[in-house]
């Protein structure tokens, strides 16, 4: 029996290193997805600095009540799968809805945010923004408009020269 209270301390301590590591956290149920389904969830999790674990729920409440996280509780019911996002706030939440919407077989239930807890909806809500490489290049796209645009204003009186110079030399030519 003691060596079961101290594997089950060991996962609760596991638990709390993840979720204090994690941008975000976005819990869900997992019924009926095949190997196949979970497989490839798994690898996009990988890919994205991302991990998705299964935890018993009283494990999973030990580890958030420990860190002060209150309220989970009227979520965690039935099978509990959770994803962990360490490098980006939106890749986890946003595999786990694909994933949702694709096999119809997972429901998100609530997830971690900075260390609060949001419902479903904001989690979905989350998973529609675009990526952070996205954002980053809209960013530049944006800061790079203004630049651009007063190029072409100090090139146009060089370039209106040059064609008038042009057609001068075309003229006296023909």
């Amino acid at each position: 029996m003691s060596a079961n209270l101290e594997a089950k301390k060991q996962i609760v301590e596991e638990i709390k290193d993840k979720l204090s590591k994690s941008k975000t956290v976005v819990f869900s149920s997992y019924n009926a997805l095949t190997v196949a389904e979970d497989t490839e969830m798994r690898r996009e999790f990988k890919k994205n600095g991302a991990e998705y674990k299964v935890y018993k729920n009283k494990l999973l409440l030990l580890a958030l009540g420990e860190l002060g996280i209150k309220g989970a509780d009227e979520f965690l019911h039935g099978t509990t799968a959770v994803a962990f996002s360490y490098d980006d706030e939106v890749s986890g939440a946003k595999i786990l809805c694909q994933t949702a919407e694709k096999t119809k077989k997972l429901e998100v239930k609530f997830g971690l945010l900075d260390g609060k807890l949001v419902d479903a909806k904001e989690i979905e809500e989350l998973a529609l923004l675009p990526s952070k490489e996205v954002l980053v290049a809209k960013l530049l796209g944006t800061l790079n408009a203004p630049i651009s645009a007063l190029a072409r204003v100090l090139i146009a009186p060089v370039t209106g020269l040059a064609r008038a110079l042009n057609a001068v030399a075309e003229k006296q030519g023909a």
